[in-house]
């Protein structure tokens, strides 16, 4: 399978992308269509500090598949050359690994999996 070619990095790349599109369509489909109100909602939701607690918040509740489990520890233990500097390392390897479940489902073609996630996410209002 493909996904198994991909590294972690490359999944966390493209799993930040559909994760943060999933999470912009959510606010808009609520009725918002100020960008600034935009920006101000989903920045609480794709941050590295929140994308941090929710892996952690998905995890705790055994909301994860196994398989999905898999792609957070790999993600989780790549190699990180830089990070942002309002950040941590640890919180920062932590939302990669976030990032890694939605690029995996991406890659996967599982669309309904990615919905049911942010659903859980925005439904849990962590």
């Amino acid at each position: 399978m493909i996904q198994n070619q991909i590294n972690s990095l490359t999944l966390a790349y493209l799993g930040d992308a559909v994760y943060e599109l999933e999470i912009r369509n959510y606010f808009i489909n609520l009725g918002i269509y100020k960008v600034n109100t935009l920006q101000k909602n989903a920045i609480k939701y794709v941050s590295a500090k929140s994308q941090s607690k929710y892996v952690h918040y998905l995890i705790d509740n055994n909301y994860l598949t196994d398989e999905e489990l898999n792609i957070v520890k790999k993600g989780r233990n790549s190699k990180v050359y830089s990070h942002p500097k309002n950040v941590d390392i640890i919180t920062y390897k932590w939302a990669t690994a976030f990032e890694c479940i939605f690029g995996y489902l991406y890659i996967k073609n599982d669309i309904s999996r990615i919905k049911e996630l942010i659903n859980i996410i925005v439904g849990d209002k962590l």
